[in-house]
């Protein structure tokens, strides 16, 4: 009993450690209200006057990529742009889109928060905001 009492707290303390993503995103079909899966994404830092890459990803069948952050660097205060390559996901449907990509630009000023980026997409318009 002392073992198992022993290794539930080790597994217990462990799982307390570990932080959730920081970042993640959602992208929706407007046209069908349906989840739109197969959207690559890609998460870039400002770093001077230019862009550095961060991390890829492609969206689920939910539509999202719940860890877009890498997990190997520290979140931190700045600008960072994801980009969703939306001219790509039309494409491969058969079908164009006026914006071929969508960049969403935002500041961080809160590292320790979880900041979403959820993108609302048609072939001729997009919205976004700050989710949850």
């Amino acid at each position: 009993m002392k073992t198992f009492v022993l290794l539930s707290g080790l597994a217990l303390s462990g799982f307390a450690i570990a932080a959730p993503n920081p970042l993640s995103v959602h992208v929706l079909n407007l046209e069908d209200g349906k989840p739109s899966a197969g959207v690559h994404v890609t998460l870039e830092r400002q770093v001077g006057q230019g862009w550095q890459p961060l991390a890829e990803e492609v969206t689920n069948e939910q539509g999202r990529v719940p860890a877009l952050f890498p997990q190997e660097k520290t979140f931190e205060k700045g600008e960072y742009r994801v980009v969703f390559k939306t001219g790509d996901y039309y494409r491969q449907q058969g079908r164009s889109a006026f914006f071929p990509e969508i960049p969403v630009v935002f500041d961080v000023t809160q590292p320790e928060q979880h900041y979403h980026i959820p993108l609302l997409l048609s072939p001729y318009g997009f919205s976004t905001y700050r989710g949850s």
